[in-house]
């Protein structure tokens, strides 16, 4: 069926066609399929899009209908217990001002209050009380579109003056929506659930205080966290799953294994303390051993540079935001942001031939950018890093290749790691780029095949690339389901330009080369906040900043004890000698909490035979072991990466 002027074609999950006239709502066509259906649909999805079901369709597509039983549902009761969660606290505290909810329903819900005081947990536990006292009303939630106008003067007349100023970041031409529900109305998109009864589980998490907008210069709101499903036993396993994460939460764990701090005097800057230096570098030996591998050249460039560069490399213009800037006589500078422009530098300080090509650099230069209060988190969003950064200066015809070697070794990276459910997604054109339309359609062409080539399964994300450029990017799950985004590769046709760049061609004349931006891991610190949660601070002993702990039966046996670390650190082996003066029991949980792989016991028996009593982090015994066999197991280990501490 073809789509006219008054009629749309929606395809449904079974591949048949449902033609309809425009204007139809997605509850309207739940309705002509059945009144079953219809009474069980919670929201619609068109096109890869969440929709509300009373929003009138305009264009046809992939279109199906979600119940309770499609995980995407969650996001429409999330967001429905968001306008419930503002409701009972309007009903319990009259005269509260709300602000706006979470855009993001994955998991959560949040709203933003005006409000006098920090929200207790007592309150908490009232908010929650009157939300099931009005889920219970069960109403069902209306879709109003009003003019700019009239929503300013609705909620003026609520006394709703963050509302009102929240109108004035809705662009002009926009479709302006309230819903309302009960009693309750809130200026909102949607989507919505259709009625309250739909909302099967509610629970508060936490409150917080926020700056308004996120910007510290602005009053401090009061924001409440919480989340919904469909049934208690979906509400039940989040808890659980919740439970888990702050179990493995590096934000605890880094400061209870000795690995990192932050300190007010620099915020959202960690201190890695020895054992977290001692974790850094092996991460990052190790991608410098991939480096060598793959042919690039470690480079280090300067922190502070002049102003007039990050003109020129576009990023005053794109990014100066988040950059930190200072001044020297006289002269205006930036601190570094990220790497590109110096290495464009570096590229341009000599004559390039394209016998030269591709020429690769890499970098693990700190890298400093502005990120507000009210977002940063641990080390996974920090205001100084380094990234496994790395440029790849290459012509064209080499694109494919290079993209190819880098997407391969990210791979291998990742399954060293244990991620391995890897997702991929092509990013385009976001509405802020530079450069000419036909410039990014070569480059979105270029990755899009070879990714294609080379049989590299990925989806479409529009809108998303960086403002040099189309990108790739990584996605991995950890050890409890939940998403990362980690690597990235981005082709550039805009910087070469504006340096000037060139190499000589085979034919003699100058040419242009193609600029390819990748880092691996990301930001190392963010990877080490991530994989210290995957792994939950059990290291491999390839990476454990202690790999054993010798621990004497008693003080009589501290001198055997040393003479077998002095042996194993000869062999390599990163290790220490605990002999404090407190019962072994207390000793060995205690390397147990510190996540050491190996604990050695030595006593009287392995002082006479010359071995150690070997216990590993789970629990397991191993017995008697020499202590050439112990240093041969953790260098066999760490040699081959392994993830575990047992073949």
């Amino acid at each position: 069926m073809s789509e006219t002027s008054s009629q749309i074609a929606l395809t449904l999950p079974d591949g048949s066609v449902r033609e309809v006239p425009v204007g139809t709502t997605a509850l309207e066509v739940a309705a002509g399929i059945g009144p079953g259906l219809a009474k069980a649909s919670i929201g619609a999805e068109l096109d890869g899009e969440l929709v509300d079901l009373r929003l009138p369709l305009r264009q046809g597509g992939a279109f199906r209908l979600l119940t309770a039983k499609n995980e995407e549902a969650g996001d429409f009761i999330r967001h429905s217990a968001e306008h419930v969660m503002a409701d009972a606290v309007q009903r319990l505290w009259p005269g509260t001002e709300i602000d706006v909810g979470r855009q993001d329903h994955s998991e959560k819900f949040q709203y933003d209050f005006r409000f006098p005081r920090a929200f207790t947990p007592e309150d908490l536990e009232k908010i929650e009380q009157t939300m099931r006292e009005i889920l219970r009303e069960d109403s069902t939630f209306e879709r109003i579109e009003v003019d700019r106008e009239e929503a300013a003067e609705l909620f003026d007349g609520m006394g709703e003056s963050l509302k009102v100023e929240r109108l004035k970041d809705i662009p002009e031409g926009d479709t302006i929506t309230i819903y309302r529900d009960g009693e309750f109305t809130d200026l909102c998109r949607g989507p919505h659930v259709q009625r309250l009864s739909q909302i099967g589980a509610v629970k508060l998490l936490e409150a917080s205080g926020v700056y308004w907008k996120g910007d510290e210069t602005n009053e401090m709101l009061q924001r409440i966290y919480g989340t919904a499903f469909a049934t208690k036993e979906g509400l039940e396993q989040y808890l659980e799953r919740l439970e888990q994460a702050k179990l493995r939460d590096h934000r605890r764990l880094g400061p209870e294994l000795d690995l990192f701090s932050f300190n007010e005097h620099a915020p959202a800057s960690p201190f890695f303390h020895p054992k977290g230096t001692q974790l850094y570098n092996c991460l990052v030996d190790y991608i410098r051993e991939l480096l060598v591998e793959h042919g690039y050249d470690e480079v280090i460039t300067p922190q502070i540079m002049d102003l007039e560069l990050w003109h020129t490399s576009g990023h005053y213009d794109n990014y100066r935001d988040a950059m930190y800037f200072t001044e020297v006589d006289e002269r205006q500078y930036a601190v570094k942001p990220m790497n590109c422009p110096a290495h464009c530098l570096i590229y341009d300080t000599r004559k390039r031939s394209y016998r030269d090509l591709p020429v690769r650099y890499a970098d693990f230069g700190r890298l400093h950018r502005y990120e507000r209060s009210g977002v940063t988190s641990g080390l996974t969003r920090v205001r100084t890093f380094a990234q496994d950064d790395g440029h790849v200066f290459c012509t064209e015809e080499q694109i494919g290749s290079e993209v190819i070697d880098i997407i391969q070794t990210i791979l291998e990276l990742y399954s060293t790691f244990g991620f391995e459910e890897v997702t991929i997604e092509l990013s385009t054109r976001p509405a802020k780029s530079m450069g000419t339309a036909e410039m990014w359609e070569k480059a979105e062409a270029a990755l899009d095949s070879a990714l294609r080539e080379n049989d590299i399964d990925f989806s479409v994300n529009p809108g998303e690339g960086a403002f040099y450029g189309p990108k790739i990017d990584f996605h991995v799950n950890d050890a409890l389901g939940r998403e990362w985004q980690l690597g990235t590769v981005q082709l550039d046709y805009q910087m070469p330009e504006r340096f000037g760049l060139t190499y000589v061609g085979s034919d003699s004349a100058e040419h242009r080369p193609v600029m390819i931006h990748r880092a691996m891991l990301g930001s190392v610190e963010r990877f080490l906040g991530i994989l210290i949660e995957h792994v939950a601070g059990a290291f491999p002993v390839w990476l454990a900043p202690v790999q054993a702990v010798v621990l004497p039966v008693s003080e009589k046996f501290a001198e055997y004890g040393e003479k077998v670390r002095q042996q194993l650190a000869a062999s390599g082996a990163r290790v220490e000698l605990d002999s404090r003066n407190e019962k072994l029991g207390y000793r060995i949980r205690e390397a147990q909490l510190q996540k050491v792989p190996f604990m050695l016991v030595v006593g009287a028996r392995e002082e006479e035979t010359g071995q150690v009593a070997v216990r590993l982090r789970t629990g397991e015994d191993l017995g008697a072991n020499s202590v050439a066999e112990v240093a041969e197991r953790i260098a066999e280990l760490s040699r081959t990466r392994a993830k575990e501490l047992t073949s």
